[in-house]
């Protein structure tokens, strides 16, 4: 069976956000608030209850990514312009996530 939460290609669209083209051909584009709010590190979600603890508003409106790179074969992390850079973004957390209106009606 073909595994489709492998990203086939992953752009940095400078001043945009995130673009990940799926080997399946779906095409993900993620802006860098949404990206950097979407963080599961131990920063950023509780432990014990799964709570957000990173609130959007104190996100910089200026937010974007200083490095982006893969991990392994499952997973890419960032190293953020607020200086954020423990999480590490799995492929299947990235298609779960996908706000495409197509994504966001399947996983509702």
């Amino acid at each position: 069976m073909k595994d489709y939460t492998r990203p086939s290609e992953i752009k940095n669209i400078r001043g945009v956000g995130i673009q990940i083209t799926w080997e399946d051909g779906h095409l993900s584009e993620f802006s860098y608030e949404y990206f950097r709010v979407s963080c599961q590190c131990a920063a950023c979600v509780d432990e014990w209850t799964g709570a957000s603890l990173i609130k959007r508003e104190t996100i910089p409106k200026d937010i974007h990514p200083e490095d982006l790179f893969q991990v392994g074969n499952y997973a890419i992390q960032i190293i953020w312009s607020d200086g954020h850079n423990t999480g590490i973004y799995s492929f299947d957390l990235l298609r779960k996530i996908c706000p495409c209106e197509a994504c966001m009606s399947v996983n509702q």
